[in-house]
């Protein structure tokens, strides 16, 4: 627990050396969760993270709208409060708290919130799980009337975080030993901040009364999280990233869509701008070929899966593995990797049974391995040269209409009177598929063949506008027009 300049070791914390760096730079560098980070703490008059600046470049732009979605939004979990409740027994442990009643005061009062910290999360688990059964991982939309059906033991939860928060207001008057318990002594006000913070989370979650937020349950592995987040980050991002700049430069391979930026440009609330494409550094012609197959069923048939299994097989016969498999969904890849385990003898790599970067180490270093992934795996990975010959997706990327928060967006889009299917879910499916397909080509020494399953792609009017925003690699229909692709040194 940070406590600024009331910290003893304010002076030499690293994070303040590192502060003071910045400021004293020409150019700070940072990920896009510290810029969202820096922007929310400023809207919550809490300071800055960033030194203050008049000109930003945003590399990677097409990810700042999910960035900013999850940055400013609130979220209470039970690990939040689990590891709340470590941080004030450690302090409760400490040389700056007096053995005895103020001890046994903070300790009761832990005690007292884990309990409702489990008995509250247990209820929101119960009312929001889907068919009585609970996923890995899910995401469901709650709402005031969802939420009542854990309001007794969030009443119990919000009154052990103040019990905890009077506790330690309590112990900002205790004399501290300055050898041993200064630390701890600081750590008091801001621990008590932060039981007030959370509980006042807690309550707006409840409530779920604004309009422009949608509110839904996410489980994770053990983990449960109750989340508001905006529907539409642009106001957000106008008055506290472009408004606050003189000049904002957004950059990506993947920032347009049928040939322009308006979609990026509404979504993010960019009313004016100077706009520049740039063709390809990659000759896609030469060094690239898509691969549509002929006859697929329907995606949504549940033939699909055995179809897209055969094709996969087939295909990583001509690459000799090399390949990254990307699906939308974990019931698709266990499905096609169930057959590709039959009929391939290539090492086959699934997301999941590693650490991400151990997978992508790993495909590196064997030859002619497989990597079968889902969505975290479509973006932020290089792999150059002969190891990566083949991506493959298996159908188009469209996010899907269940999720909290696309459903809300469709809400908004539709309710002020336009056409969400080809307004979002088009155009955020082809930046999806453009990063997807990106893996492949990463040198202009590299070649390989891009494989788009979903037959969609030509049975569908809006197939037109995905090939187009394509890279623009020859198309080919047939295995022996990927065999004859790969005979060519």
């Amino acid at each position: 627990t940070c406590v600024g300049t009331e910290c003893p070791r304010f002076t030499d914390c690293f994070v303040t050396r590192m502060r003071q760096l910045a400021a004293e730079s020409d150019v700070v560098i940072v990920n896009h969760h510290l810029l969202c980070a820096d922007a929310a703490l400023r809207q919550n008059a809490y300071g800055e993270v960033i030194p203050a600046c008049s000109h930003a470049i945003v590399d990677e732009a097409h990810q700042l709208e999910d960035i900013a979605t999850q940055y400013f939004g609130y979220s209470v979990s039970n690990y939040r409060l689990e590891d709340y409740a470590r941080d004030a027994e450690r302090l409760a442990r400490s040389p700056a708290v007096e053995s005895g009643s103020r001890r046994d005061e903070i300790e009761n009062a832990v005690a007292r919130l884990r309990d409702g910290a489990r008995a509250f999360f247990s209820d929101i688990a119960l009312a929001h799980r889907t068919g009585g059964r609970l996923r890995g991982e899910e995401r469901v939309r709650a709402t005031a009337a969802s939420l009542s059906d854990a309001s007794e033991a969030a009443a119990e939860l919000a009154g052990a975080l103040d019990a905890i928060e009077g506790a330690l207001t309590l112990l900002k008057t205790l004399p501290a030993d300055p050898d041993a318990g200064a630390r701890s002594a600081n750590d008091a006000p801001a621990l008590a901040r932060r039981a007030g913070e959370i509980r006042d989370e807690l309550r707006l979650l409840l409530r779920a009364a604004d309009p422009d937020l949608v509110y839904f349950v996410e489980f994770r592995g053990k983990g449960v999280f109750l989340r508001a987040s905006p529907i539409d980050v642009s106001a957000i991002m106008k008055e506290l990233l472009f408004d606050r700049m003189r000049t904002t430069v957004l950059t990506s391979a993947t920032l347009t869509v049928d040939g322009g930026f308006r979609y990026l440009r509404d979504r993010l609330g960019v009313a004016t701008a100077t706009e520049l494409r740039l063709p390809s550094e990659f000759d896609f012609s030469r060094q690239a070929i898509l691969y549509l197959p002929p006859r697929m069923p329907d995606p949504r048939a549940p033939e699909f899966a055995i179809a897209a299994g055969r094709e996969v097989v087939e295909l990583l016969r001509r690459t000799r593995g090399r390949a990254f498999v990307l699906f939308t969904s974990y019931a698709s890849l266990r499905a096609v990797q169930a057959i590709a385990e039959l009929g391939l003898d290539y090492p086959i790599l699934v997301q999941g049974t590693a650490p991400r970067s151990q997978l992508i180490r790993q495909f590196r270093e064997t030859p002619h391995s497989v990597l079968f992934a889902t969505s975290s795996f479509w973006q932020g990975v290089d792999v150059v040269g002969d190891a990566l010959s083949c991506v493959v997706v298996d159908k188009l990327p469209f996010a899907s209409p269940s999720d909290p928060i696309t459903a809300a967006r469709i809400e908004a889009i539709r309710t002020r009177g336009g056409e969400p299917f080809g307004e979002y879910q088009i155009p955020l499916a082809i930046l999806t598929l453009q990063q997807g397909l990106g893996r492949l080509i990463r040198h202009r020494r590299d070649r390989g063949v891009l494989a788009v399953l979903d037959p969609r792609l030509r049975t569908k009017g809006y197939g037109r506008r995905f090939i187009d925003s394509l890279p623009p690699a020859p198309v080919v229909n047939t295995l022996a027009a990927v065999e004859a692709f790969f005979s060519i040194v």
